[in-house]
């Protein structure tokens, strides 16, 4: 069945230049394949990139559109046209590599980062963890110097921290002997502002019992509306954003270093991680979590404050 799907979808897919097809602007494509899958079928996003490749070849947005057809593949859990899929996408992306830079623009190191990360979350739904592991370890070292690095070691982190000692936090340090919560946010995150409510009910159930928050972010260049900004008027913003949004909950100036952004692999926001008294993660989750999540994860630290388990 997933062998059949995979041939409709691929022949689908393949290049038809006698027959006459739309064209469409670059930029459409990533929100037309994105769209399509609100309707239930995958069938328009096949349509759309088979027009664009014919159109335009094979670019860093077709291949980042592309990168969505593999996730929801993944997603569907129909693994085997999933991982040929992120595949590709990886090969094609490499091969542009030989001509260019990965971050002239933003296009192709998402389409890549995706086609790693999807490569790796198989691995590991297929029971491979060791595996993942190694994949990931080799692609950090590959693309150490790129962008992409933090969102490799995002999905490394995922593999393999739980269980181990937390990576320092530089301007934070994580307190000694006591559970503490990391929330890692940025200033333009609406799904950061989403968790506040969230947090301010775990800290006043449990901060009274000694669970500590720390609230690391870092500077992304820009402000309001993506308006460029010098280091330090952006510093000046995340304390204006704080003091508007998050002063319930983040009762200090946020520590600021894009190093901790690195080591914890936070390419998501918000990303929040539950370390115990004894400076073991216990979760490691890049996006939001619900209250009964988070509560339950925090609970069971807070029954075990030393970290003996």
């Amino acid at each position: 069945m997933i062998q059949a799907r995979l041939f409709r979808i691929v022949g689908r897919l393949a290049l038809s230049l006698c027959v006459t097809i739309p064209l469409f602007a670059a930029d459409d494509i990533i929100e037309r394949v994105r769209a399509s899958f609100a309707t239930g079928s995958d069938g328009p996003a096949i349509e759309a990139l088979r027009a664009y490749r014919t159109a335009n070849g094979i670019t860093p947005e077709f291949l980042e559109a592309y990168s969505w057809l593999a996730r929801v593949e993944s997603t569907s859990r129909n693994y085997e046209p999933a991982e040929k899929f992120a595949q590709d996408i990886y090969a094609a992306s490499v091969e542009q590599l030989k001509s260019r830079p990965m971050d002239r623009e933003p296009h192709l190191p998402i389409a890549l980062g995706a086609a790693i990360e999807i490569q790796s979350d198989l691995m590991i739904a297929q029971g491979r963890r060791s595996e993942a592991v190694s994949y990931l370890q080799a692609q950090l070292k590959t693309f150490a110097n790129t962008s992409i690095i933090t969102r490799i070691r995002k999905n490394l982190l995922l593999a393999d921290l739980e269980g181990k000692p937390a990576p320092a936090l530089e301007n934070a340090g994580l307190p000694k002997g006591k559970p503490a919560l990391i929330f890692f946010w940025a200033h333009w995150c609406a799904d950061c502002k989403a968790e506040i409510p969230i947090l301010t009910q775990i800290m006043s159930e449990f901060g009274p019992q000694g669970l500590v928050l720390l609230a690391p972010t870092q500077k992304y260049g820009y402000m309001a509306r993506g308006q460029d900004a010098k280091p330090a008027e952006e510093t000046a913003y995340i304390e204006q954003i704080r003091r508007a949004y998050y002063s319930g909950v983040i009762k200090e100036t946020a520590p600021i270093s894009e190093a901790n952004f690195v080591r914890y692999g936070v390419s998501t926001t918000p990303t929040l991680v539950l370390v115990d008294g004894g400076g073991i993660v216990r979760t490691y989750h890049p996006d939001k979590m619900t209250y009964a999540a988070l509560r339950t994860a925090v609970q069971g630290v807070m029954n075990n404050k030393g970290g003996t388990k």
